[in-house]
């Protein structure tokens, strides 16, 4: 686009819990510029992370930078005076002197209807079912007025929302289990999609389970119903009956019943399940038999645009085309060559046909090839674990960055660090594109949003102290550079760790050291699982270690400093304090136990 031709622009900005979509609307008859970004709940988020979002969502000007004529922003967990204020604050940062309409992303969602309707109802009621739900209504006319049922969170409300599906869903399962002592197949599927192995352990996940974590086992629900399991279905048909009548009663408190009124359904629940949004139609017809009920027809960043429009000075005016421009891969390297990654290996080109013996003998010989190229790469490892050492020892942290499993195998390592060597739960961290569901699960697009990764650092605290190392294996995943340049900016270390040794990056953005060794392509075409995987682990198992060795948390070749939490780790503690100091097993219990099994503790006792 010719950027010295951009007219005066509107921005219309949607957060919500899943993601931030922004449209840019250069001017009448231009194509409508659109970016997703990383999730954004206001209830979540500090004042500096707020602006630190926003700026983010700023990027969509990259490839229009038109003076702005007014932003609309449409935000989730946004219900006060005083939270449109937070918002307006934060948008004044970003964009100075330029007007900003703040509310919640009920009344965007509201404005995404079909304008013409408008105009044949008394009234309109948006029906809200997603993570969270709400009713928000407006009457026609001039002097709106406006009505708002639910939308109090999870604990006090969000009837019918998928957060309310997936806790009865939890509930039924249990309470069938007490009644009948049998678990159900809905139980079942619930287990299989925690990955926990018995009913008891989900007394234990429920305490750190979030609303979105309870939210997405609607999924588990949705699909016992349609496989016609009962007790899904009635938690369905509850929930139901519960939008419909909120909905009901939102119209209420803006016309008379029997009114011309347009309903429309919207959020992810209602809109990927046609057959729940059947049951809340025919709910709501019985209620309100002169009710219009409809979907949205389009995203609800749309109404933030229209409500940008219709405050800041071109009412109606909506360009037809749209260009996506998600993700901003400005910042992202080149390569010179294919990834080794995603090449072919010419040796599996007859892995579907190959006896199973030469197959295991093949895969086995590929991961073999792994040591030879990291010990080419061993100067750079060096240089990592000094960098780590030197930020530890001034209070700093270590921080992976990944997507899929590059993401899952910094979370792996990370979290094997307290054990290991007693260090606090936040001295080493791992952040995963998608956040905690994507950890056993693929979160659809995760890895394409650098603003998520770059707001993922921002709300850590990443500071000039820390270490981040970002793994890609392509060396190219958004997300994993959107972090990366964050944390540059923060003053904070940084390495990029990656198996395409074919890239090519800007002096500008390249992180203080890069490690791309070549471990060839894979056996299976492009999984990265393989010796992708193999070779990030033994990259971080080597950082980690040998920077605890440099701490004082090893002693010869014995882990003086773990954390003995368990039988196995009590009777290992018992054998290292032996070994440490000489004195037989019930002598080095005793001074374990007096020292609350601490083992560095234990030995000076003993010494």
């Amino acid at each position: 686009m010719d950027k010295s031709n951009c007219a005066p622009a509107f921005l219309g900005i949607e957060c919500g819990g899943t993601r931030t979509t922004a449209l840019l609307a250069p001017g009448a008859g231009q194509t409508v510029l659109r970016a997703e970004f990383g999730p954004a709940n206001l209830r979540l988020l500090d004042d500096a992370c707020l602006a630190a979002h926003f700026a983010a969502v700023d990027a969509i000007r990259h490839e229009c930078p038109a003076p702005l004529a007014g932003i609309a922003i449409g935000m989730a967990g946004a219900r006060t005076d005083a939270d449109r204020q937070r918002i307006r604050g934060a948008a004044a940062k970003v964009w100075p002197n330029i007007p900003c309409y703040a509310t919640n992303d009920l009344e965007t969602g509201l404005a995404a209807g079909d304008p013409d309707a408008k105009s044949k109802v008394a009234a309109r009621v948006l029906i809200l079912s997603g993570t969270g739900s709400c009713c928000f209504g407006q009457t026609s006319g001039n002097a709106a007025a406006t009505a708002r049922v639910g939308g109090w969170g999870h604990i006090l409300g969000d009837k019918g929302s998928g957060y309310e599906i997936g806790l009865r869903g939890l509930k039924a399962a249990v309470y069938y289990l007490d009644r009948d002592g049998r678990w159900t197949e809905l139980g079942r599927g619930i287990l299989q999609s925690l990955q926990l192995n018995e009913p008891e352990e989900l007394i234990d996940w429920v305490k750190t389970a979030g609303k979105t974590e309870i939210s997405a086992l609607a999924v588990q629900v949705f699909g016992a119903a349609a496989a016609r399991d009962k007790i899904a279905a009635d938690i369905l048909e509850g929930a139901a009956a519960s939008l419909a009548k909120d909905g009901f009663h939102c119209g209420l408190r803006l016309v008379k019943k029997g009114a011309p009124v347009e309903f429309l359904l919207g959020g992810s629940v209602l809109l990927k399940q046609p057959a729940f949004a059947r049951r809340v139609r025919l709910q709501l017809r019985k209620l309100w038999p002169r009710a219009i009920v409809t979907q949205l027809a389009r995203e609800s960043v749309w109404g933030a645009l229209s409500l940008a429009q219709e405050h800041f000075g071109r009412p109606g005016v909506l360009p037809a085309t749209t260009k996506d421009i998600s993700p901003d891969t400005s910042m992202l390297p080149t390569s010179r060559a294919l990834s080794p990654t995603e090449q072919r290996n010419p040796r599996s080109s007859k892995l579907d046909r190959l006896p199973i013996s030469k197959a295991v003998r093949l895969m086995i010989q590929e991961e073999s090839k792994i040591g030879r190229a990291l010990l080419k790469e061993r100067r750079n490892i060096e240089r990592v674990v000094n960098m780590v050492v030197a930020s530890f020892r001034r209070g700093g942290r270590l921080f992976y960055v990944g997507a899929g499993t590059s993401g899952r195998m910094g979370i792996l390592d990370a979290t094997e660090c307290p054990p290991t060597f007693r260090t606090p739960p936040d001295r080493v961290q791992g952040i995963i594109a998608g956040g905690q569901a994507a950890i056993w699960r693929s979160v659809e697009g995760a890895e394409d949003s650098p603003a998520a990764g770059a707001t993922a650092i921002e709300c850590r605290g990443v500071n000039e102290r820390d270490v981040v190392i970002g793994i890609a294996a392509s060396g190219r995943t958004p997300f994993v550079w959107g972090a990366l340049l964050a944390a540059k900016a923060k003053g904070a270390r940084t390495v990029l760790l990656a198996f395409n040794p074919h890239l090519v990056i800007s002096k500008a953005n390249r992180p203080d050291l890069v490690i791309a060794p070549d471990v060839g392509p894979e056996v299976l075409t492009g999984s990265t699982r393989l010796k992708a995987g193999t070779a990030t682990k033994i990259i971080l198992n080597t950082i980690t270690t040998l920077a605890m060795v440099r701490m004082g948390k090893v002693l010869s070749n014995l882990m003086v400093d773990l954390a003995a939490s368990n039988t196995k780790l009590r009777e290992r503690a018992v054998r290292i304090v032996q070994a440490v100091t000489g004195a037989d097993a019930p002598s080095a219990q005793a001074a374990l136990e007096k020292s609350k099994w601490i083992v560095k503790s234990a030995c000076q006792r003993l010494l």
